[in-house]
C-alpha cells in the first residue's frame, strides 16, 4: 500500500510524500504518487485544518473532538467524569451546582462551584453516597426551592425530592410520582417553584401538560392541558410561561407525524414539526383559559426577567422575546453567526447580566453569543462570541460569575480501561468565567469561527457555466463523473475492532475481534481500494450514530433526551427528532436526483409467520442459486413520508433474526431489475451483533453481505460511475486504541484512491458533505456547511478493475440452534492442507458457569425478533458478551483479568442508551 501524509501541492502538480505520522508506533514507508483533486489551488484532505490530527490531541487551536471541531473554551474548566450532563442548576446561595447526568456512574452530581470538588454523587451505583430508585433523568432541571432547602430531580415517572443539608449535600430521598397516562409516562420537563416555595410547577412533557404539586405532601393540585411536548417553564407573577416542543395541538386538515402517542404537525415531505408555541397559564385563577403566543421552532429554554420572557428557539436558530406586560413577541433574535449556513447552530440556554448582557449558548457551535440589551422592543445589538467546550447546554450567572454546563465536555476521554477508549467514556464538564468587556469577546469571535472550520465560501455554488467533470467537484452543482452513489451503513465497530490486525495501518492487534478471519471482504477491499485510519463516527450510540449520517447533526432534542430515551431512542418515527432543513436523501430528490433505500432510517417492519434465522438463511441461499423471489416477504416502511416514498418494498430494517446475507439477495434483485438510483442507501446491521448466530458469525454474515454487494455492484455496467461509501452508524461496541470514536471507512470507485494508507482526519460529517458535492446537494447545516469533501480520497484517473468477493473464513451458522434445513455452513478451507473452519462453537468447560448466566442475560435484551431494539442492551455487558462469544470463551476482555459474569461487569449499573419499553 501507498502511504498518504501531508499534501501541499496543486492540482497538477505530483505529490512527495514527507513527514512523521501522527500517532503512528511504527515507521511506514514513504512513497510518491500523484493525486489529482477536482478543485484548483492549494489540495487539502477533509476537514482542511485538522491535516493528520487525531481525535483527542491537543493543538495550537484547541483539542480536536469527533465532529470537525476544535474546543478550547474561555475561563476555567472543571472535567467531569461521571457522565454527560443533561441539564445542571445552581443552589440560590451561589456555592452548588447540581448536574443531572446519563452514560455515567451517577444519576445526580453536586460540584462546589469554588473549587470544582464533588460533594456528592447521587445515583444506583453502589459506589455512590446516596441511592435512588431510577438512574433516569429528565431534559431539564435540577430544581431548588427559594429558600435552598429541597431539590427536585426530574425523571420518567415524576420525581425524585431531596432534602439540601446545610453543606449543599443532599439526604431523605421521596419519590414523588406523577400516575401513568395509558401508556404515557410522565417524562417531566422543567419544574418551577412558587415565590413561597409551596408548590412546585412542572411540565409534564409525556402527557402535553403542566401540573400544581404540593411540595410538602407530593400530590397534584391542579392540572392545565398545554400543547405538544412541553419543556421550559418560567413563572412570573402569577402567570406561568411554558414551552411546547412540539407547537400547538393539530387541527383537522394538518399533516402530523407521532411523537409519543401525539400527532404533531408536520412537514409533509421532511416530517419535521412547523409549529412551535409558548403557553401561558394562570395559576391563580383555575378557570382562565390558557393562553398561546406563537413563537420559532422547537422552543425549549425559557428565562424571565425584567419584564420579558425569553425562549430559545432551537430548531430554526432564533430566541422569542415575549412582553410580559403584552403577552406578545416583540422582538426575535437572530443566533446565526456565520452567513453561509443558516441552521444548526441550536440555541438552547439564555440568562441575562446585571450588566444589561444578554447570553446564548449555541450547542453546536460550542460557543456563547453575547448581545447588548436594553428592553424587550428595543433591538439587542451583536456583540461577538466566547468559546466553551463540547455543546453547552446551560448557562447562568453567579454575581458577576459566569457559569456553563458543557455536555460533552472534553468528548469521550473519561479514563476507563488501559486497554483503550470507547464512546461511553463521555466526559462533562463546567467552564466558568468573569464576563470580559466587549473588545475581548469580539477578539473572541474569530477564535469560535476558526474552532468550527467557518470561512468564507466553504459552500461554493455552480456559476452555470459548463464544467469539466470530476470525480469531487469544487463547486456543487457542477458536474461530477460519479453518478451513482452507494452508502452501506453498518453496526457499532471501531477501526481497532476490525483493522486493528493490518500491520500497514494505526492499529493494535490486541483490541482486535473481528480480523481477517473473520472480515475477509473488508480486508480485501481496504487492500484494494485503500485503508483509512483516522476516521470518526460522531455518535455515541445508534440514535445518534443514524441522525448524523442522514442529517449531519444529532439534533438537539435526541441529545438532550439521553437520561432516559423513553420518549423515543431511534428517532426514525419521531417528528421532534428531524432538521427542518430536511435529510440527506430530501436533498438529493430537492437536487432532482433519484433516491432508492433499503432500510436506512426505517421504522416500520412485520414478517410473515416461519420468517425465522433459519428459514431466512435458506432462502437466501434459494434466491442465489435460482433467482427465485423470497419465500418470506417482509414489510417495512418509514413514518417519513419522503424516505417512504423511496423505500424498496421487503427489506428489513434492525433486525439481527434476518441474515444479512437474505438482506443483500433482497437488493441484488431490485438492482438486477431496476437498477441503481442516484443516491442508493443501505442498513446492513448484522454486524451489531445478539442474534441467533455467534457474534463472530454475524459479523462474517455482514462482511460476506458487503462483500458480495460490491462485487454485484463493481461488476455492472454502473461500476464505471459510482462510488461506494461503506460505514458504521457509530462505534459504540468496542474500544479503540486512538479513540472509541475512531471507525472502519471504505470509499470504493474507479476514481477513489486504490492501495492507499491514508491517515488524514475524516469523520461521517466530511464523508456526508462529500456525497452533497458529488450529487450537487445542498448542506443541511452549519455543520457539513464547514466541512471540506474528501477530495484526496478520490483522483480523476480511474481505475476499472473490479472487486471479487472473497469466501468467508468463518461458519455464519456458529451458535445457530436449532440447525438450518439446509445445512451448517461449511467454509472450504483457504488453505487446500488446512480443516474447514468448525461449523459449531464449543465453550470450554472451565466457563460453562460463567456462558450459561450470559446466555440467561442475553434472553433478556432484545437483540432479536419483532421486538428488536438497538442498544437496548447495558454497553458494557454488551460489549464483554460479544468480545467472550466471538473468542469462544477463551480470553478476558481487555483490561479485564478473567472473564466475568454480567453481574461482575463494571458500569452494569449504568442503565442502557434504551432500556425503556
Amino acid at each position: 500500500m501507498q502511504v498518504i501524509r501531508q499534501r501541499r501541492t496543486s492540482e497538477k502538480a505530483g505529490l512527495t510524500l514527507l513527514g512523521r505520522r501522527v500517532g503512528r508506533r511504527t515507521t511506514l514507508v514513504t512513497a510518491c504518487i500523484t493525486v489529482a483533486l477536482g478543485v484548483t489551488g492549494t489540495a487539502v484532505a477533509s476537514t482542511q485544518q485538522f491535516g493528520t490530527q487525531q481525535v483527542g490531541q491537543v493543538t495550537s487551536k484547541g483539542q480536536v473532538v469527533a465532529d470537525d471541531q476544535y474546543i478550547n473554551p474561555y475561563g476555567s474548566r472543571t472535567v467531569i467524569n461521571d457522565g454527560k450532563i443533561m441539564s445542571s442548576t445552581v443552589s440560590p446561595d451561589g456555592t452548588t451546582l447540581a448536574a443531572a447526568v446519563t452514560d455515567g456512574d451517577a444519576a445526580l452530581v453536586l460540584m462546589d462551584l469554588k473549587t470544582g470538588a464533588v460533594k456528592q454523587k447521587v445515583g444506583t451505583n453502589a459506589a455512590d453516597t446516596l441511592k435512588i430508585k431510577s438512574a433516569s433523568v429528565g431534559q431539564e432541571g435540577p430544581t431548588y426551592s427559594p429558600d435552598g432547602k429541597q431539590l427536585w430531580l426530574g425523571q420518567s415517572d415524576g420525581y425524585t425530592k431531596f432534602t439540601v443539608n446545610a453543606d449543599g449535600t443532599l439526604a431523605n430521598p421521596v419519590n414523588v410520582a406523577i400516575p401513568v397516562d395509558g401508556s404515557k409516562h410522565a417524562l417531566v420537563g422543567a419544574a418551577v417553584f412558587s415565590a413561597d416555595g409551596s408548590t412546585v410547577y412542572s411540565a409534564v412533557n409525556g402527557q402535553n401538560r403542566v401540573v400544581a404539586i404540593d411540595s410538602a405532601t407530593g400530590a397534584i393540585k391542579q392540572s392545565w392541558a398545554v400543547g405538544n411536548a412541553p419543556r421550559g417553564l418560567a413563572l412570573v407573577g402569577d402567570k406561568l410561561y411554558v414551552s411546547n416542543e412540539g407547537g400547538r395541538p393539530a387541527k383537522a386538515g394538518d399533516t402530523t407525524i407521532n411523537s409519543y402517542g401525539t400527532d404533531v404537525v408536520a412537514n409533509a415531505d421532511t416530517g419535521a414539526s412547523t409549529t412551535g408555541t409558548v403557553s401561558v397559564v394562570n395559576v391563580a385563577d383555575a378557570s382562565a383559559a390558557v393562553g398561546t403566543i406563537d413563537v420559532g421552532l422547537h422552543p425549549t429554554a425559557v428565562y424571565a426577567r425584567n419584564g420579558a420572557v425569553f425562549v430559545t428557539n432551537t430548531a430554526d436558530n432564533k430566541v422569542s422575546v415575549i412582553s410580559t406586560a403584552r403577552d406578545k413577541v416583540v422582538q426575535t433574535i437572530a443566533t446565526q453567526p456565520w452567513p453561509e449556513a443558516s441552521v444548526g447552530y441550536e440555541p438552547n440556554a439564555v440568562t441575562l447580566t446585571d450588566d444589561g448582557r444578554l447570553l446564548v449558548t449555541l450547542g453546536r457551535a460550542n460557543a456563547v453569543a453575547v448581545y447588548r440589551y436594553t428592553s424587550p422592543q428595543e433591538p439587542v445589538s451583536y456583540v461577538g462570541l466566547l468559546p466553551t467546550d463540547y455543546f453547552p447546554a446551560e448557562i447562568t450567572t453567579v454575581g458577576k460569575n459566569v457559569v456553563v454546563s458543557n455536555t460533552r465536555g472534553i468528548d469521550a476521554r473519561r479514563p476507563t480501561t488501559a486497554a483503550g477508549h470507547g464512546t461511553h467514556d463521555t466526559t462533562s464538564s463546567l467552564t466558568q468565567f468573569t464576563l470580559p468587556s466587549d473588545k475581548v469577546i469580539r477578539s473572541y469571535t474569530g477564535k469560535v469561527f476558526q474552532q468550527n472550520g467557518w470561512t468564507n465560501g466553504d459552500v461554493k455554488q455552480a456559476q452555470g457555466k459548463k464544467a469539466k467533470a470530476v470525480a469531487v467537484p469544487g463547486r456543487i452543482g457542477d458536474p461530477s463523473t460519479i453518478k451513482h452513489v452507494f452508502l452501506l451503513v453498518k453496526e457499532n465497530r471501531t477501526y481497532d475492532q476490525v483493522f486493528g490486525d493490518m500491520p500497514q495501518g494505526n492499529g493494535d492487534p490486541s483490541v482486535t475481534q473481528f480480523g481477517e478471519n473473520v472480515t475477509p471482504n473488508q480486508h480485501a477491499l481496504a487492500e484494494q481500494f485503500g485503508l483509512y485510519d483516522n476516521f470518526y463516527d460522531v455518535g455515541t450510540n445508534s440514535a445518534e450514530g443514524h441522525n448524523w449520517l442522514m442529517q449531519s447533526d444529532n439534533p438537539e432534542y435526541t441529545e438532550s433526551s439521553a437520561g432516559e430515551y423513553t420518549r423515543s431512542y431511534d428517532t426514525e418515527n419521531d417528528v421532534l427528532g428531524h432538521q427542518k432543513s430536511g435529510f440527506i436523501w430530501s436533498g438529493a430528490q430537492a437536487a432532482g436526483k433519484t433516491v432508492r433505500d433499503f432500510g436506512e432510517f426505517q421504522s416500520l417492519e412485520s414478517k410473515p409467520a416461519g420468517a425465522t434465522w433459519q428459514n431466512l438463511y435458506c432462502d437466501a441461499k434459494t434466491m442465489d442459486s435460482t433467482g427465485a423471489a423470497t419465500q418470506y416477504p417482509i414489510q417495512t416502511g418509514s413514518a417519513i413520508p419522503s424516505l417512504n416514498k423511496v423505500s424498496a418494498p421487503g427489506f428489513p430494517l434492525f433486525d439481527t433474526s434476518v441474515p444479512d446475507v437474505y438482506k443483500e439477495q433482497i437488493w441484488k434483485q431490485d438492482f438486477e431489475k431496476n437498477g441503481p438510483a442516484n443516491l442508493n442507501m443501505f442498513w446492513y446491521s448484522n454486524d451489531h451483533t445478539g442474534g441467533p448466530a455467534n457474534s463472530a458469525a454475524q459479523v462474517a454474515d455482514n462482511d460476506l453481505a458487503v462483500g458480495r454487494t460490491v462485487d454485484e455492484i463493481t461488476h455492472s455496467k454502473y461500476w464505471k460511475d459510482s462510488a461506494i461509501f461503506i460505514v458504521e452508524d457509530d462505534s459504540q461496541a468496542g474500544l479503540d486504541h486512538v479513540d472509541g470514536h475512531r471507525a472502519p471507512i471504505q470509499v470504493i470507485s474507479p476514481y477513489a484512491q486504490h492501495g492507499v494508507v491514508d491517515n488524514h482526519y475524516y469523520s461521517q460529517i466530511t464523508m456526508m458533505r462529500t456525497i452533497e458535492q458529488i450529487l450537487g446537494i445542498q448542506p443541511m447545516n452549519q455543520l457539513d456547511s464547514a466541512a471540506t469533501p474528501m477530495y484526496g480520497a478520490f483522483t480523476n484517473h480511474p481505475d476499472f478493475t473490479p472487486f471479487t468477493a472473497v469466501q468467508n473464513k468463518t461458519s455464519l451458522t456458529l451458535g445457530v440452534s436449532p440447525a438450518p434445513t439446509c445445512g451448517v455452513d461449511t467454509p472450504a478451507a483457504q488453505d487446500p492442507s488446512a480443516a474447514p473452519a468448525p461449523t459449531s462453537a464449543v465453550v470450554p468447560a472451565a466457563e460453562k458457569n460463567v456462558a450459561a448466566q450470559w446466555n440467561t442475560w442475553k434472553s433478556h435484551q432484545r437483540l432479536t425478533g419483532d421486538k428488536a431494539v438497538p442498544d437496548f442492551a447495558n454497553p458494557e455487558q454488551m460489549n464483554r458478551y460479544t468480545w467472550y462469544d466471538s473468542h469462544n470463551w477463551t480470553k478476558p476482555y481487555p483490561g479485564d483479568s478473567k472473564i466475568l459474569t454480567p453481574d461482575e461487569v463494571p458500569g452494569a449499573y449504568i442503565p442502557s442508551s434504551d432500556s425503556d419499553d
